[in-house]
């Protein structure tokens, strides 16, 4: 028995032990705009329950309760009501801390009408995030209905609002959530710390519930490449002295090196710690093997699965369950097997010990501490594990314009684009508009349609820019269609502008006018010449048996004769003729020359000719 106990005041050291370690607590911002004497923008602590606006803001009036200021029962009882009128304000309700539990006075606040509960602090000290209930006092029905966001606020903050609300003053507020995520990419890392154990009490029935109800548009996210998740699992060490004790060893893995709270909290029945150990190894694991073959999502269908098939209340909560769950999903089961190990080898197991070192906080992001924790960009989410309010969270997790469709779904946020076009620039004809819908508002930015680049401001003005201008709405520029002709003031080889075609005048953009060539002088200026204006153009003409050169303006006689004699035209055929006759004489006589020459020289190989025989006696003679 003092074994038992000793063991058991070494886990509470452990536990409560934790809560020295880097504990952040994640806060957003509370602007005052009224009255003057408390304007200002003040810090205050999300609650770890209720469902905060990320990327959102609250605008609202504060009331304090002339009864049940500390909200510890229903306000129906003292019959008040927070509920905003048609066209008021939303009401923000403050009550004091102390004699019940946070998410008592914020349900309590959320049935009378509150838009938000603000609880302000009972002494002055460090803000510190409200948190559900210890589970042996937790009611499930009432903590999963709480959807009004809460907030604590420092008690000099509290007394000057009361003060001022005692002295006949309205006080406004916002509440603003925009930054209370940091949205540095188009990307969201985000991190689920989780247990397999399905015997915890209500909070372990919200998380099943939540994996189940999220994994839908997690891998969605997951596949397209919008967010980055990893699932993490929290372990505790044996402390070294009780390591050989019974509740050690049904407790811990690998030689005390990894444990887990009994499920049941009783050492003689049911499940152990270690199983559940072993269950988050394997879960672990998985989610490893599946990341190595690049489908990472997987794990999501996994845990899902196991929940439905495996539930520790019909005693499947075993390997055997587990192995065919994998199985079903196609997933090297030998890889998840060498990855889990031995489990009383007496070494570290390298997943878990990346898991306790994953448990200290880094940068901005404190300790965890707290099943289920779940952390985005580096920040511990606080609120309701709940689908809808999740998803707010991630998307506000975004980059400004670069967040997924589904972060712009009617049932996550309001399209500000739809109320006035958001203020900015539209072309109603085109069905084009800058205004840009985002979660966290709206931005006036020229688009790209079909290629075709806007250029502008956004706001007042966007232009067509660039290759193919000219296909969108004509590229913003005038056009008309007259008489079977169709003119434009777009130029395809010009990066943007109008410009009024040759034969009209204007700025191009709303009107080009047909220039009267006729009446300004500019065409068919020889006397004989006759103008006519046409739509875009002019026609010129002259008198009768005259033709109109255009290229020199003016009139030719169409009589003009170009008569030649006959007797000229046969003196050049003959003369033609003449030379055809001399040229083909001198061509043969040349050609015979040469024939002759040839067959000379082939003769004189053979015999003496005449001139080679009197050569020859000449010599003779001489001798």
């Amino acid at each position: 028995m003092r074994e038992r106990l000793g063991f058991l005041a070494c886990v509470w050291f452990l536990l409560s032990g934790s809560s020295f370690g880097r504990f952040v607590v994640e806060k957003n911002s509370l602007k005052v705009t009224s009255p003057e004497s408390i304007k200002g923008v003040y810090e205050c602590a999300i609650g770890n329950f209720g469902v905060p606006q990320y990327g959102g803001t609250l605008v609202g009036t504060v009331v304090y309760p002339k009864a049940n200021q500390k909200a510890c029962k229903g306000f129906d009882e003292v019959d008040l009501s927070f509920k905003s009128k048609p066209g008021g304000l939303p009401t923000f309700l403050l009550v004091d801390r102390g004699d019940c539990y946070f998410t008592l006075k914020a349900w309590n606040a959320q049935k009378g009408g509150a838009a938000a509960v603000l609880v302000a602090d009972d002494k002055i000290e460090p803000l510190i995030t409200m948190d559900t209930p210890e589970e042996e006092n937790a009611d499930a029905e009432y903590l999963q209905n709480i959807t009004v966001p809460s907030a604590l606020i420092s008690k000099s903050l509290g007394d000057n609002i009361k003060k001022a609300l005692n002295g006949g003053e309205m006080v406004n507020m916002n509440l603003d959530w925009t930054e209370a995520l940091p949205h540095p990419d188009e990307r969201v890392e985000y991190e689920f710390w989780t247990n397999s154990n399905d015997e915890c009490g209500p909070k372990c029935e919200s998380q099943i519930d939540f994996v189940k109800s999220f994994k839908g548009a997690a891998q969605i996210l997951e596949q397209k490449g919008y967010t980055q998740f990893t699932p993490h699992y929290i372990t505790w060490y044996c402390p070294e002295a009780f390591i050989l004790s019974k509740q050690c060893k049904s407790q811990c893995i690998n030689h005390g090196r990894y444990c887990a709270p009994d499920p049941e909290q009783d050492f003689s029945r049911g499940y152990d710690g270690k199983d559940v150990v072993i269950q988050n190894l394997r879960q672990a694991c998985f989610f490893k093997v599946a990341n190595e073959s690049r489908k990472p999502w997987l794990w999501w269908d996994y845990v899902t699965d196991f929940a439905i098939r495996c539930p520790m209340k019909d005693k499947k909560y075993t390997k055997e369950c587990a192995d065919q769950v994998i199985k079903s999903l196609g997933v090297d089961l030998k890889k998840i097997d060498e990855c889990v190990g031995d489990p009383e080898a007496d070494k570290d197991n390298e997943v878990l010990k990346a898991e306790q070192d994953a448990q200290i906080g880094k940068g901005s992001r404190g300790d965890v501490t707290i099943l289920p924790t779940l952390v985005i960009n580096n920040r511990q989410y606080r609120g309701k594990l709940d689908k809808g309010a999740v998803l707010k969270a991630i998307c506000a997790g975004f980059e400004e314009t670069t967040e997924p469709a589904i972060c712009l779904s009617e049932d996550v946020e309001t399209n500000e684009c739809l109320e006035n076009n958001g203020g900015c620039w539209q072309d109603k004809v085109a069905n084009i508009t800058a205004c840009k819908d985002t979660f966290r508002g709206r931005v006036c930015e020229c688009p790209v349609v079909r290629g075709v680049k806007f250029v502008g401001d956004g706001y007042t003005h966007c232009e067509a820019s660039g290759y193919l201008r000219c296909e969108i709405n004509n590229g913003g520029c005038w056009k008309k269609t007259q008489d079977g002709k169709t003119y434009s003031a777009c130029v395809e080889d010009h990066s943007q502008g109008c410009k009024c075609p040759t034969g009209f005048k204007g700025d191009g953009f709303k009107n080009c006018e047909d220039v009267d060539e006729c009446k300004e002088k500019l065409a068919c200026q020889c006397p004989e010449c006759k103008c006519k204006n046409t739509w875009g153009s002019y026609e010129c003409s002259c008198g009768s048996g005259s033709l109109y050169m255009q290229e020199h303006d003016t009139c030719i006689s169409k009589d003009v004769k170009t008569d030649v004699s006959w007797g000229f035209v046969w003196i050049v055929i003959l003369g033609l003729a003449a030379a055809g006759i001399a040229g083909y004489a001198i061509y043969k006589y040349r050609i015979r020359r040469y024939m002759d020459s040839e067959i000379r020289a082939i003769m004189a190989q053979y015999m003496p000719l005449d001139s080679q025989a009197e050569v020859h006696h000449a010599s003779h003679s001489d001798v």
